[in-house]
């Protein structure tokens, strides 16, 4: 009976945001707990759908570990987190035939720019040669050389909004059980290209990008392909081999894997300008949006704590304020000491306090306001998608003038609704909504409102790419550099 080792390590972090993460920010999971993924939209859900229906499999759950996007990994912080999970995984590999490993891909430490790539490097040399391993990544992801070299086959995300984390995993699973049964070879073809992207055009339900995948799918879908995609990697995630990406894995077959690798990015190449973020200034946003009669959406994706910001922007409450915008608002910012002393101050109590600018305040200015205390909670909630608990610790909900803001401890993800939901708000019921994401997916907003303006304003995950301060990634890189002519080739792996 085959026996498969899961594995999972999840974080995405922007360079860019002056807060170090810390262990303490990932939630760990260990053993059995890990089956309580089954039925959920997660990598870890969807392997198992495929692992448990073959009755012939036997699983080691071993350890997952997964964080909310945040700042640089802290050397501590990377050192216990990585110890634990190669012990964690060294203790159950005795008698293992496959391993499954879950990444996003867009980790980084200080220390090690290549987390992921270290982890896979240490489980191959305790797994040794002859083991597969198979990998799902994020398409924000950064495969790199050494993670490839460590591996057998990967899967990627085929859709932003993310909406196929079960998928993936299935399909890496699949991948996994090809490669157990003595069935397949893979060769994977990557081409690397000089690129970052950001913006609607990611869309893949309606940009050109989105177009792109669909080749990667009929390649799968047709099996020319066993598997492929285009990562375009996290722009935030300052690293050596940060850059988009095409890859193409194939039962044998080199020449199909470099052509079709070859060809899809050289078709990526030319819409590289297309797929950059269309930004709206902030004080025409806020001067349309007075003449809107229904709904708006002020998407603020510089400060999208799923990228990997901190969340504590006011630039928006701050231009709402100064401008005299008169209709509802509903907002959400990141700022523990404000939370703190409505937590102490109690509900139905007024309280002066500053918003914003508590993690970053070289960037955001604290906003004195005098409110009153609606709402307060523990900061729990469950994401509407992945359906995954959210803990924002201490949780409040002010109210100032026409302003409505949920004020949390600590920063999670934000790209749907879930954190105004848990806190008795409805978005529907308000005037303008800021949602701290580059995108979220249609029907959260985009099916409802009047406008969704993508707003410019600072912030540790801007799409506007040229202003970030890049210091690390490979030169040239398009938008950071005028790159004239770009010639796609392929390097292939091949693991025996």
């Amino acid at each position: 009976m085959p026996t498969v080792l899961i594995v999972e390590c999840m974080q995405e972090i922007s360079s860019f945001n002056p807060v170090p993460s810390e262990y303490e920010n990932f939630e760990v999971e260990r053993g059995e707990a890990l089956l309580g993924h089954r039925g959920k939209n997660t990598a870890i859900g969807g392997a198992l759908s495929v692992f448990e229906a073959d009755a012939g499999i036997r699983l080691v759950p071993t350890i997952a570990a997964r964080a909310g996007s945040a700042g640089l990994l802290s050397s501590q912080g990377w050192q216990q987190l990585s110890a634990e999970l190669l012990d964690a995984v060294a203790a159950r590999l005795d008698g293992v035939d496959g391993i499954y490993v879950s990444l996003h891909g867009a980790m980084g430490a200080d220390g090690e720019l290549d987390p992921e790539g270290h982890l896979l490097s240490e489980i191959r040399h305790m797994a040794g040669p002859s083991v597969p391993i198979v990998i799902s990544l994020d398409l924000h992801g950064i495969l790199t050389d050494r993670m490839i070299r460590q591996v057998d086959g990967m899967a990627i995300y085929h859709t932003y909004p993310h909406v196929d984390f079960a998928d993936t995993g299935a399909r890496a699973a699949r991948l996994l059980l090809g490669l157990l049964s003595g069935g397949v070879a893979p060769t994977v073809a990557r081409v690397v290209i000089p690129a970052l992207v950001r913006g609607d055009e990611l869309i893949t339900r309606t940009g050109c990008y989105g177009d792109l995948i669909g080749e990667c799918r009929r390649l799968e879908r047709e099996g020319t392909a066993l598997s492929a995609g285009i990562m375009i990697g996290n722009p935030f995630t300052d690293v050596p081999e940060l850059c988009s990406q095409v890859i193409v894995v194939t039962d044998g077959d080199a020449a199909a894997a470099q052509r079709e690798a070859e060809r899809l990015a050289a078709e990526f190449w030319p819409m590289r300008h297309r797929m950059q973020g269309k930004l709206m200034p902030l004080d025409r946003a806020i001067a349309q949006a007075r003449t809107i009669d229904g709904p708006v959406c002020f998407t603020d994706a510089a400060d999208a704590t799923s990228s990997g910001a901190t969340g504590d922007s006011n630039a928006i409450l701050h231009a709402l304020r100064d401008k005299g915008y008169p209709k509802r608002v509903l907002a959400q910012i990141v700022d523990p000491e404000a939370a703190a002393a409505a937590h102490r101050a109690g509900v139905g109590a007024r309280v002066e306090v500053t918003l914003g600018g508590a993690m970053d305040p070289a960037r955001f200015t604290p906003m004195p306001v005098k409110a009153h205390i609606k709402l307060l909670s523990d900061g729990s909630g469950r994401l509407e998608t992945m359906k995954l608990v959210l803990d924002a610790g201490p949780t409040a909900v002010l109210e100032y003038d026409n302003v409505t803001v949920v004020v949390m401890s600590r920063s999670v993800s934000l790209f749907d609704r879930a954190m105004y939901f848990a806190n008795g708000l409805n978005p529907a019921d308000f005037d303008l909504i800021v949602v701290k994401s580059p995108h979220t997916e249609y029907a959260m907003y985009d099916q409802w409102v009047e406008k969704n303006f993508n707003i410019d304003a600072p912030g540790a995950t801007s799409a506007d790419i040229r202003q970030l301060g890049h210091t690390i990634c490979a030169r040239p890189m398009f938008p950071l550099d005028d790159i004239a002519d770009f010639a796609p080739k392929a390097s292939l792996y091949r693991r025996t």
